[in-house]
């Protein structure tokens, strides 16, 4: 996904793109997306699984800035599905 995408900035910041999100193998977050007719229609994170800083804090023990982030993101992509008007 381009850094300029509207999924990292419609509501909450993200210069540098996609949070990390819970340690996987040190590799740094991704972010990809399938784009019918101009349209983001498929967001798939890499590297960074939001999913983690959304459940309990004591399943993962992420840091609560890390939760945040998640948690941010997250309005970023609701936001984002919400509003993006369908392809004609």
């Amino acid at each position: 996904m381009p850094l300029e995408h509207a999924i990292y900035r419609i509501f909450y910041e993200f210069p540098d793109g996609l949070p990390k999100i819970h340690e996987h193998d040190g590799n740094p977050a991704q972010g990809f997306g399938i784009f019918i007719d101009g349209r983001l229609a498929v967001f798939y994170s890499f590297e960074s699984d939001l999913g983690d800083g959304w459940e309990d804090e004591g399943v993962h023990g992420d840091a609560p800035q890390v939760r945040e982030e998640a948690l941010r993101m997250g309005v970023n992509l609701f936001l984002y599905a919400l509003s993006a008007t369908p392809a004609p």
